[in-house]
C-alpha cells in the first residue's frame, strides 16, 4: 500500500517520499489509520519492520505547529534509539513549518536540553529516566500532551525501566492517546497495557518470517580459540559494506576491536561506558563510511539504524532468540539484501537448532573460508592495488629511482619489486596459514539438554551448572563411549596421564582467578573440560583462594592445551595458567574453598566451603 493511500497530509507523505519510501510496510500500513482515527495501540512487531514511522507519521499530522508545547512524548530505551526516533519524526516533518523536535537522554549535559525545552519543542523523545528528571524540575509539563509512545517497552522492561514508565504514565494527562510497541508480550507489560490504555487495538507483525526474505543467514562451528581468525577471514573474503560483530560484554567490544584494528580492519567499539559524544561520532563515522566494523553490545546497538549494514556478525551467541532477531534486524532493512553470519563452537550447535525452531529459517551451516580462498583473495587485492599504482603520476620519477638502485647494487627489478611489496605488508606474512585445528575437543553430537542457551557462549563456558558435565559424563558411560576412539583423540596429547586424579600423575597448576571475581569450581571444571578435551573426571582436586586458584591436572599437558588454557577467559579474568611451583606459599590468600575429586558418572562438589579434612558427599540439586 502507497503512503499516499493511508490519509496522511500531503507534506508528511512528500517527505516520506523524499527520503525514499513510497511503498508501506506491513506494519505502517495496519498503525497508520489506526492512529489517525485516534484509537489506542498495542503493536508485537520485531524490529525493523518499520514501527518508527507507523507511529511518527500519524502523531505528526496531529501536532498544532502553532503551540510550542510538549504534545507527543516517546520513551525509548536507549541512547541510541532515542536519536534515531528523534530523527525519524524530523525527518518525516521536514515540511512542517516550525516543528521542533527534541531527544533528551541521560549521559548528555542538562543545558543543551534544558535551553532548548524553553525555545519550545512540540516532540520530546527520550529515555525514562532523563524525562523524568526533567518532568520533576518542571522543565518538561505535560498538559498539552496528547500523544505517547512506549517503543520496545519489553526492552525497558528488561533494562529495569519498568517503574519509571508506569511513573511517566501516572503523570500524563488522563485524555490522551496511547501507543505501546514491544517484540515480546511479559506479564508486566500486559499489565500496562490493560490499566493505562483505552480499548486498544492490537496488531502484530512477523519479524521472523520478513528476515528470511531479505538476510542470508549462516553459520560457522569453529574452535574457540580460533574465533578472531576465523571472523578476520570472514572480513577479508566476505563482501561487505558496513558491519556489526556482537558481543556480549563491554569489555569484548574494547578488546575485539582492538585486536581488529591491529590486524589492519578499520575498527571501533560500541558500548555503554562509551561517552555519549563519543558514541555518536563513532556512529556518524559508521555512516559515512569512515568506520566500516563496529564492535558492540546489544544494548548499545539498540536502535541503530545505518542504511549501509551489509554484515551482522554473531561473535557471541546472544543471550535468547529473541535477541538473535533484533541483532539480525541491523541489516536487511527495508527490502534490502543482508547478511547474518553465527560463530558457534562444537558445544554450541544446539543454540542454532534453537533459533531455527524459535524463527521458522533455516540457518545454513557453510565452511569456514579455506586457505586456498584467503589467499586467492589477498593476492587478487595485492595485484589490484599494483594497478592502480600504475596510474600514479609518481611513477616515472619512482621508476628512475627504482632503476638507480638496481644499477648500484647489482639487485633485479624483480627482487626490488618484491622488495617494496615487503615494505608495503609491514613485513607481515603475506598469505594464510591452516588453523591448527584442536585434537582434543572434537565435536560431540549427542549432548542432550532442556535448557537449548544454557550453555550458550564459548566465552562463558565457565557459568555452566556443574549437573550438566555429570550428564555428558553419565550418558558417555551408557553409550559405552571410549574417548580413545573418536576422531582426533591423540593417546599421546596428555603423556603417561592416569584415569584417576588421585594418582600420582598429576600437576598442580595456578589459575589466576578467585574467589573475590565471583568464580565457582563448575566454572573452573566448564572452562578446561572445553578447552583441554578432559571429563569432570579427570580434573582433580580445586581449591579456590581469594586472587587465584590451584587446580590438579594430568601431567604432560601438550603446550598448545597450555596457552589455550592460558588464554581463556572465566568469570571476567583470563586464567593465565602457571605450574603451582610454591604450593606452601599462600600468605593473605585466605582460605581455599575445596572440590572434592569424583569418579566418572557421579555429579563433582560444588564448591561450598567445608571443614578442613571433613569431607561430605555433596547433595543433588537436580
Amino acid at each position: 500500500m502507497l503512503f499516499s493511500e493511508l490519509g496522511l497530509p500531503e507534506p508528511i507523505v512528500r517527505a516520506a517520499t523524499d527520503a525514499g519510501y513510497t511503498d508501506a510496510t506491513q506494519i505502517q500500513a495496519d498503525a497508520i489509520p489506526i492512529l489517525l482515527a485516534g484509537h489506542d495501540l498495542v503493536g508485537c512487531s520485531q524490529t525493523g519492520t518499520g514501527k518508527t514511522a507507523a507511529f511518527a507519521m500519524p502523531l505528526l499530522s496531529k501536532v498544532d505547529l502553532n503551540n510550542k508545547a510538549p504534545q507527543v512524548l516517546v520513551m525509548t530505551p536507549t541512547r541510541e534509539l532515542a536519536i534515531q526516533v528523534a530523527e525519524a519524526f524530523e525527518q518525516y516533518g521536514a515540511g512542517l513549518k516550525n516543528l521542533r523536535v527534541l531527544a533528551v537522554y541521560g549521559g548528555a549535559a542538562y543545558q543543551p536540553q534544558l535551553s532548548a525545552l524553553r525555545r519550545g519543542v512540540q516532540v520530546i523523545v527520550g529515555t525514562p529516566g532523563r524525562l523524568i528528571d526533567h518532568i520533576k524540575s518542571s522543565a518538561i509539563k505535560l498538559d498539552d500532551i496528547h500523544s505517547l509512545v512506549l517503543d520496545e517497552a519489553d526492552e525497558m522492561l528488561r533494562m529495569g525501566f519498568i517503574d519509571d514508565v508506569k511513573w511517566v504514565l501516572s503523570q500524563a494527562p488522563e485524555n490522551r492517546q496511547i501507543a505501546l510497541f514491544s517484540a515480546t508480550m511479559p506479564g508486566p507489560i500486559r499489565d500496562i497495557a490493560e490499566k493505562h490504555l483505552k480499548d486498544p487495538k492490537s496488531i502484530t507483525v512477523d519479524r521472523a518470517q520478513k528476515s528470511a526474505q531479505t538476510i542470508r543467514q549462516q553459520h560457522i562451528v569453529v574452535s574457540p580459540k580460533h574465533k578472531v581468525e576465523v571472523l578476520c577471514r570472514l572480513l577479508e573474503v566476505e563482501s561487505t559494506d558496513g558491519v556489526i560483530v556482537f558481543v556480549k560484554t563491554k569489555l569484548g567490544t574494547v578488546e575485539l576491536a582492538d585486536r581488529l584494528v591491529a590486524r589492519g580492519f578499520n575498527a571501533a567499539p560500541l558500548n555503554g561506558d562509551i561517552a555519549q559524544t563519543q558514541r555518536q561520532r563513532t556512529v556518524e563515522k559508521l555512516k559515512s563510511g569512515e568506520i566500516n566494523i563496529l564492535v558492540a553490545t546489544d544494548v548499545a546497538a539498540r536502535g541503530l539504524d545505518v542504511d549501509r549494514i551489509s554484515h551482522v556478525i554473531n561473535y557471541d551467541l546472544p543471550h535468547d532468540q529473541e535477541a538473535y532477531v533484533h541483532r539480525i534486524g541491523r541489516t536487511g532493512r527495508a527490502g534490502r539484501e543482508g547478511a547474518a553470519i553465527l560463530l558457534v563452537t562444537p558445544a554450541q550447535r544446539h543454540a542454532v537448532r534453537s533459533i531455527q525452531r524459535m524463527t521458522g529459517t533455516t540457518i545454513e551451516m557453510i565452511e569456514q573460508p579455506s586457505i586456498e580462498m584467503i589467499n586467492q583473495h589477498r593476492s587478487s587485492m595485492f595485484k589490484e592495488r599494483i594497478t592502480k599504482a600504475l596510474e600514479s603520476r609518481q611513477l616515472a620519477t619512482l621508476a628512475s629511482l627504482v632503476e638507480e638502485y638496481c644499477t648500484e647494487t647489482g639487485q633485479t627489478p624483480t627482487q626490488v619489486a618484491a622488495a617494496i611489496a615487503v615494505m608495503s605488508v609491514n613485513d607481515r606474512r603475506f598469505f594464510a596459514r591452516p588453523l591448527d585445528e584442536p585434537t582434543l575437543a572434537p565435536p560431540r553430537e549427542n549432548r542432550r539438554d532442556s535448557n537449548d542457551f544454557a550453555r550458550r557462549d564459548s566465552d562463558n563456558r565457565g557459568d555452566r551448572p556443574q549437573r550438566d558435565f555429570a550428564k555428558r559424563e553419565a550418558f558417555r558411560n551408557e553409550q559405552g563411549r571410549d574417548d580413545s576412539k573418536r576422531p582426533g583423540f591423540n593417546k599421546g596429547d596428555f603423556a603417561g596421564k592416569k584415569s584417576r586424579p588421585g594418582d600420582s600423575a598429576m600437576e598442580r597448576y595456578r589459575l589466576e582467578v578467585g574467589r573475590v571475581h565471583g568464580v565457582q569450581p563448575g566454572n573452573l571444571v566448564g572452562a578446561i573440560a572445553n578447552e583441554a578435551g578432559l571429563g569432570g573426571a579427570e580434573i582433580g582436586k580445586i581449591d579456590i583462594f581469594d586472587h587465584f586458584s590451584i587446580v590438579a591436572l594430568p601431567a604432560g599437558m601438550p603446550e598448545s592445551v597450555f596457552n589455550a588454557l592460558s588464554q581463556t577467559w572465566v568469570s571476567g579474568r583470563q586464567l593465565r595458567l602457571s605450574r603451582d611451583s610454591h604450593p606452601a606459599n599462600r600468605g593473605g590468600a585466605g582460605k581455599p574453598t575445596f572440590r572434592k575429586s569424583a569418579p566418572a558418572g557421579e555429579r563433582p562438589f560444588q564448591g561450598k566451603p567445608l571443614k578442613k579434612k571433613k569431607f561430605k558427599k555433596a547433595a543433588s540439586s537436580e
